[in-house]
């Protein structure tokens, strides 16, 4: 599927991985913002268990962290109101993503079911944390049976393979776009993924390239 605004500088179709998941905020406003990127990027859809991605690295995720998790839900809701994008926090937050990115694999991970999904949880700030909440969901969505479907051994094992795929890749947080072998992490990478489509070349320029080798001067201690 493709997305964005017409272009006329890039008539080659490109590809790009787009690795994410429903339990980050950041995640939902770049889907967002999918009307920046240019016709000529196919964007794949790939959910991840952002949870498996910090076990991997070892690191804590944003909302783990009491002071960066205030200063988060402050500034998504702030972007929000600002840029038009319906934003509102679930009542509860971090929250268990399983069932809600297993579900989107088991409807493929297409555009409207993810759409669907991050509209329920952050578009309007429902309940996902309960089985109430995620019966709501599947209900609104029309599926009968939904813990059957989220159940099987395939759903889970694409999970899994995407997220074995994203640590392979270097992907350590959510969202990520990957196009060719660059990264680009965060919701605010989003001007330098657009200015690297339009210019490949911008990477291999010598300070580009320097920044690539720049060694350690010091490793975290726990002694003072």
């Amino acid at each position: 599927m493709l997305y964005g605004k017409e272009s006329t500088e890039q008539s080659m179709i490109r590809s790009a991985d787009w690795y994410f998941d429903f339990i980050s905020p950041f995640s939902y406003l770049q889907f967002k913002s999918f009307q920046r990127l240019p016709d000529s990027l196919e964007v794949r859809l790939v959910p991840v268990l952002f949870a498996g991605l910090l076990n991997h690295w070892g690191q804590k995720g944003p909302a783990e962290i009491p002071a960066k998790r205030i200063e988060m839900y402050r500034y998504c809701h702030w972007y929000g109101e600002r840029s038009g994008i319906p934003f509102r926090t679930p009542p509860a937050h971090p929250f268990n993503p399983l069932k809600v990115l297993r579900l989107a694999l088991a409807l493929d991970a297409n555009h409207e079911v993810v759409e669907h999904i991050f509209d329920y949880i952050w578009g309007e700030g429902n309940v996902i944390h309960t089985e109430e909440g995620f019966n709501s969901l599947a209900s609104r969505m029309k599926i009968k049976d939904v813990d059957a479907l989220i159940s099987s051994n395939k759903v889970k094992n694409a999970l899994r393979h995407n997220t074995a795929r994203a640590v392979a890749a270097g992907v350590y947080g959510v969202p990520t776009f990957a196009v060719d072998s660059e990264l680009f992490w965060g919701f605010d990478r989003t001007d330098m993924l657009l200015e690297y489509l339009d210019n490949p070349a911008m990477m291999q320029v010598s300070e580009m390239q320097r920044l690539t080798q720049v060694p350690k001067a010091a490793e975290r201690s726990s002694e003072r």
